[in-house]
C-alpha cells in the first residue's frame, strides 16, 4: 500500500516506534522525528528510518513538508502541540488522553473540525477482529436487550512502591492515572461494542501505597441508556496481570466475552450452550473479517491493531469512509468520562451524570 503521505513523529519511545512501524507499513514516508533532546532525535531518526531529526517538536508540527503529525509524548503536551499542528493544516494522530480536561478537549475538537483535517486517537483495541465481531452480533440483536456489562483492566507495572514513571506526575500525566491511562480504553470498547454511551457513573479511586498523587486502582459502576448496568475494576498494581483487558456483555438472549490476552477468540454463551468462536474470516461479519490479517489459527495482536488503526487513519485522510475509526470526537468523549470519574471519586463515589 502506498499512501503518498509525509508523516512525522513526536516522541520516540515504545509508542513512537510502534507508530513509525505502522506508518511505513501503510506506505507513508517518515520524514522526521522529534524527541526530548537533539541527541535522542538523531539516534531515533536512524533507528526508525526517518529522513531527519527535527530540533524541536514545534519545528516538526509546523514544517510545511509534513502532512501528518503523530503525537506520542507525555499527556500534558498533547493539547499545545496538537493545536499548533492543526493551525498549520496538519492531520493529527494524538495518543490518549486527548487533553487533560474536558474544556480543553472541547476546544481541541472544535479546532480540528474548523481546520477540516483528520484527527484520530489510538483506541486501538477496537481493531481486534473479535471486538468487531462482538459489536456486530450485539448490533444484530443476537444477544438481545443488554442487561449487564462488566470486566477488568489489570496491569502490574506499578505494583512495587518504588516503581516510577512520568505518568505518576500529575503535571505531565494529569490528575487521573490508572483510569485515564487504561480505564479509558475499557470504556471506549464498551461504548463501541454496545453502541450505547454511559449516562452516569460512580467511581472510587485508591492509591495502593499512600504515597502517590494519582490513583493506582479505580472501581467504577455505571448505567447505559437502554437500562443495562455495569462495573469495571481497573488496576496497575495487580501482580502477574500484564494487560488483562476483559469485556463481557450479557443480554436477555446471550452473552459475549472478549479477552485481550486471548484475542483470537470470542466466547459466546446462551443458557443452553457456550461456544468459543475462532478468528476465522469465513465465519465472521464483514467488518471483523476485514481486520483478519493472518490465516485462521495464526495469532495476531496489539501491534496489528496499531497497524490497522494507522492504515485506516491514512485512508480517511485520502477520503475513505471506514467503520469504527476513533476520532478526536471519541477522544473528547473519553476525557469527559475521566472528568466525571474524578468528580465522582472526589465526592466519595457519588453518582454523576456524564456530559453528553
Amino acid at each position: 500500500m502506498q499512501s503518498d503521505l509525509n508523516v512525522a513523529i513526536v516522541g520516540v519511545g515504545f509508542m513512537g516506534s510502534a507508530h513509525a512501524r505502522a506508518a511505513r507499513l501503510a506506505g507513508a514516508r517518515v520524514v522526521g522525528v522529534a524527541a526530548s533532546s537533539d541527541g535522542r532525535a538523531k539516534d531515533a531518526a536512524i533507528r526508525l528510518g526517518a529522513d531527519r531529526a527535527f530540533p524541536s517538536a514545534e519545528a516538526l508540527v509546523t514544517d510545511p513538508d509534513v502532512d501528518v503529525v503523530h503525537l506520542c509524548v507525555p499527556n500534558a503536551l498533547h493539547a499545545p502541540l496538537a493545536s499548533k499542528a492543526l493551525a498549520h493544516g496538519k492531520h493529527v494522530v494524538c495518543e490518549k488522553p486527548l487533553t487533560l480536561d474536558g474544556a480543553s478537549a472541547d476546544e481541541l475538537l472544535a479546532a480540528q473540525l474548523a481546520a477540516g483535517t483528520v484527527g484520530t486517537v489510538p483506541f486501538v483495541y477496537r481493531f481486534h477482529p473479535m471486538v468487531r465481531e462482538l459489536r456486530a452480533r450485539i448490533a444484530a440483536g443476537e444477544l438481545g436487550r443488554m442487561h449487564l456489562v462488566h470486566g477488568t483492566y489489570l496491569q502490574d507495572w506499578l505494583a512495587d512502591a518504588s516503581d516510577t514513571d512520568w505518568r505518576l506526575d500529575p503535571a505531565a500525566g494529569g490528575r487521573s492515572r490508572a483510569f485515564a491511562d487504561i480505564g479509558s480504553h475499557w470504556f471506549d470498547l464498551v461504548e463501541f461494542v454496545t453502541g450505547e454511551r454511559v449516562v452516569r457513573l460512580s467511581a472510587r479511586f485508591a492509591d495502593a501505597f499512600g504515597t502517590r498523587v494519582n490513583e493506582d486502582i479505580a472501581l467504577v459502576q455505571f448505567e447505559l441508556p437502554g437500562g443495562a448496568v455495569g462495573s469495571v475494576v481497573v488496576s496497575q498494581v495487580s501482580p502477574g496481570r500484564k494487560n488483562a483487558l476483559v469485556v463481557e456483555c450479557s443480554g436477555e438472549r446471550g452473552s459475549g466475552r472478549f479477552d485481550q490476552e486471548a484475542p483470537g477468540s470470542l466466547w459466546l454463551g446462551r443458557r443452553d450452550q457456550a461456544v468459543v468462536l475462532a478468528a476465522d474470516p469465513s465465519r465472521l461479519s464483514p467488518d471483523a473479517a476485514r481486520l483478519v490479517v493472518a490465516p485462521a489459527g495464526h495469532p495476531q495482536g496489539y501491534l496489528d491493531c496499531i497497524d490497522q488503526f494507522v492504515a485506516d487513519t491514512y485512508a480517511a485522510i485520502t477520503g475513505a469512509q471506514l467503520e469504527g475509526l476513533p476520532t478526536f470526537a471519541d477522544g473528547c468523549r473519553s476525557v469527559h468520562l475521566v472528568d466525571t470519574a474524578l468528580q465522582s471519586a472526589a465526592a466519595g463515589g457519588a453518582w454523576i451524570e456524564v456530559q453528553a
